[in-house]
């Protein structure tokens, strides 16, 4: 998967959706009411929870859940 791909599978995340990730490496991230952070000039896929921000290598996803 690349960056746009995985933007696009993250477009859903509106704070009011949960999102489990889970990365080639078997580690699993997972957030409650988590957002995609609009693209910004560093071209990273980044995701929040309103209390970190989390930067996502796109080409270690393996898998996403949003519930």
């Amino acid at each position: 998967m690349d960056s746009l791909q995985l933007r696009k599978a993250l477009s859903e995340l509106n704070g009011q959706r949960d999102v489990r990730i889970e990365f080639a490496t078997a580690h699993v991230l997972s957030m409650k009411r988590a957002f995609l952070i609009p693209q910004e000039s560093d071209g990273l896929v980044k995701v929040s929870d309103g209390l970190k921000i989390f930067v996502l290598d796109a080409e270690r996803v393996v898998w996403i859940e949003i519930g």
